[in-house]
């Protein structure tokens, strides 16, 4: 059997299953501009971190997000403090002197933090040190009262439409501008790769402290462990393609090869041992060409990397080889059975027969043994189609938008942060992100203007914010997705100029009605191409492309969905997410019954038809239980109290995503209260 044709074969599945280059640049430069844009605030600064970040969307992989207070930074020795105003910033001083390679003590050297900090020391030797388990318990139970904690980070879970729900890991961490001094050795060997000017960036970007101890030493409780995220980030986007999926290939190998061979006993490999691996497997130059016909024997050299780690008991970190990874984890009868595994793998199998037991992989091998003949096509333009492309597209930058502002003085910050990014260079898919982005940028300051100023006693100052709110809601519907048109709808009602509501719900019905809209993952892939085929991602967006609204829990946006803004929000959830088809019944309801109250009938009457009657075309699961609700709201205004206590009942037995569940049965209440 060719192993160059079985190699280029499994590209191929690989790149399904992970995604084409093109799909894995889209993903890393909607993130990296997300990144940009959150990172406005002064005091705390986040970081997308792990796989996600890196590019890939496996199903169970979870999204790791690092927090950070700009105030407070971490230095290695006194000198470095002359870099900082004292006055204004917070040093904490690195105490490695009782520590293993790769962990260290934080040490107050004048005493001085937040509240919060102050809280989490702990006095040894007569100094001041932050307790890694009270700084990451303070913030597990303060901050997301929710989550459970899991290694340094506080765990809970997101509703996604594209991925369904997955936990979502929030380290909160300090940061430090300077490269930790025993790193310093990577420098050197940093020969072939990465390149220079990526070895520049990762020195000049320091690194980060997250809370966790090490496990076998005498200050578990109280150390921190050195991060390497930004670095490792950084080190993933500089692989070539080959390396990449290579890498890829190791996670998939350890979830359903390693984890079901080995499944009657942990098997203490974790996802970061495969990292590591490829690391060190192409600073080393193990191998003179990565590309697609020599995948698996990529692949294979890591195998046996980590097969000799097993072997000596020794996975040396990638940055400082020193701190070895395996030695509260991998060592003694744990070793000895893991290896015995492994080496039964490697004597039994070739890496071809080795990833049949892989359910991703066996396809594409079983496929190149049934056609032995056949030439395999590794060109990345006919492994996905222009709509699929743009189906996932269009869902990461859905996904991602959160920038849904309630404080005005931030809007205008996001405003300016925005402005300065049109002046920079930016890729194609940030280009369309930063334009989804804006429009939702204005809609929140349209909204939050208006709510300021509504009751204030200046009649011109209430029609100037009247009319600048209406010029923003217009502005971010020309440049906006399709569905964006139903926040100028929502705005009209809310001000109480019903005909024009009702003007653009009519335009808006018209335009989500085309047979080649896209919404979530639900296009005609033929009339989608047809229509918008080669146009540039900002016309198909703004002609072709239709999103769940995002209705800010902090921003009133119409007086009849207040309640289940409230209940999400006391339960910590940000947004109310409606389906567009929803909420454009719903305004048109509303909005009829003060001029039309026949059309008021028939749009409540579609309504019920959509929720009762759809498949999930219209409606994802997790948003059943709003779209329930919207339906029980609009029969309760009618005065149809029995169909709206059953949309109630119905809301309370979907799938909680929003937490409305105070609202729904203080409405259920509210049904049976004596008129």
């Amino acid at each position: 059997m060719d192993v160059q044709s079985m190699s280029e074969s499994v590209y191929v599945g690989m790149c399904h299953k992970i995604g084409t280059p093109q799909q894995v640049t889209a993903r890393r430069d909607i993130v990296d501009i997300m990144d940009l844009l959150d990172n406005q605030n002064n005091l705390v600064k986040s970081m997308r971190t792990g796989s996600d970040r890196e590019g890939f969307r496996l199903r169970g992989s979870d999204m790791d997000t690092m927090y950070w207070h700009t105030d407070h930074r971490v230095i290695w020795d006194f000198s470095q403090s002359e870099f900082y105003n004292t006055h204004r910033q917070i040093l904490i001083l690195c105490d490695s002197s009782e520590s293993p390679p790769g962990f260290t003590l934080l040490w107050l050297p004048f005493k001085h933090a937040n509240i919060w900090i102050l809280s989490a020391c702990v006095r040894m030797h007569d100094r001041l040190y932050i307790s890694s388990s009270k700084h990451r318990d303070f913030y597990c139970t303060s901050i997301s009262p929710n989550s459970t904690v899991h290694g340094p980070c506080a765990t809970d879970t997101l509703g996604t439409v594209q991925y369904g729900t997955i936990d979502h890991d929030s380290a909160f961490c300090f940061a430090s501008d300077f490269w930790p001094p025993s790193a310093s050795s990577w420098i050197d060997r940093c020969h072939s790769w990465p390149p220079p000017h990526v070895v520049n960036s990762i020195v000049r970007n320091g690194c980060h402290f997250v809370a966790i101890g090490y496990k076998l030493g005498n200050h578990e409780d109280n150390e921190w462990r050195i991060s390497f995220s930004q670095a490792e980030n950084k080190l993933v986007y500089s692989m070539n393609y080959t390396q990449f999926l290579t890498y890829g290939l190791l996670k998939l190998f350890l979830k359903e090869i390693i984890n079901n061979e080995i499944r009657d006993e942990e098997t203490h490999l974790c996802s970061y041992h495969m990292k590591t691996a490829i690391f060190w497997a192409i600073q080393q130059n193990t191998l003179p060409q990565w590309c697609p016909q020599n995948l698996l024997n990529c692949f294979w050299v890591c195998f046996k990397i980590l097969l000799k780690w097993v072997y000596e008991g020794i996975c040396p970190n990638f940055f400082i080889p020193e701190n070895n990874m395996f030695q509260s984890k991998i060592h003694g009868q744990a070793q000895t059975s893991l290896f015995r595994r492994l080496y039964g793998l490697y004597e039994k199998y070739t890496s071809i027969s080795l990833l049949l037991h892989s359910s991703s992989i066996r396809s594409s091998i079983i496929y190149v043994f049934c056609n032995p003949r056949l030439t395999v096509c590794t060109d990345e333009h006919t492994l996905i189609s222009e709509a699929e492309f743009d189906v996932e597209l269009f869902g990461e930058i859905h996904c991602n938008d959160t920038q849904h502002q309630t404080d005005l003085q931030q809007c205008m910050k996001s405003l300016h942060t925005v402005e300065q990014l049109i002046g920079s260079p930016l890729s194609q898919y940030q280009v369309v992100s930063l334009q989804k982005y804006t429009a939702s940028i204005l809609q929140s300051t349209a909204f939050t203007l208006h709510n300021i100023y509504t009751n204030t006693s200046v009649n011109r100052q209430v029609y100037v914010t009247k009319k600048l709110s209406c010029h923003m809601l217009n502005l971010a519907a020309k440049f906006g997705c399709v569905s964006d048109m139903l926040y100028v709808a929502m705005y009209y009602y809310k001000t109480c100029r019903y005909r024009e509501a009702l003007s653009v719900i009519e335009m808006t019905k018209v335009k989500l009605s085309r047979p080649y809209v896209m919404y979530n993952e639900r296009v005609d892939k033929e009339r989608y191409t047809e229509a918008v085929g080669g146009q540039s991602l900002s016309t198909k967006m703004r002609q072709a492309v239709a999103m769940d609204i995002k209705l800010h829990n902090e921003i009133c946006y119409i007086s009849e969905l207040l309640p289940e803004q409230q209940s999400s929000r006391q339960n910590r959830i940000p947004y109310l997410h409606i389906p567009p088809f929803v909420l454009l019944l719903m305004l048109e309801f509303l909005s009829s019954r003060h001029v039309d109250t026949m059309r008021a009938q028939t749009s409540l009457y579609e309504l019920q038809v959509l929720i009762l009657h759809d498949q999930g075309l219209y409606i994802s699961n997790l948003y059943r239980d709003i779209s329930w609700e919207i339906l029980g709201i609009c029969q309760q205004i009618t005065g149809n109290l029995q169909a709206s206590l059953f949309s109630y009942q119905q809301c309370l037995r979907q799938v909680s995503l929003h937490e409305l569940q105070t609202s729904t049965r203080q409405r259920i209440y509210e049904l049976h209260m004596p008129t």
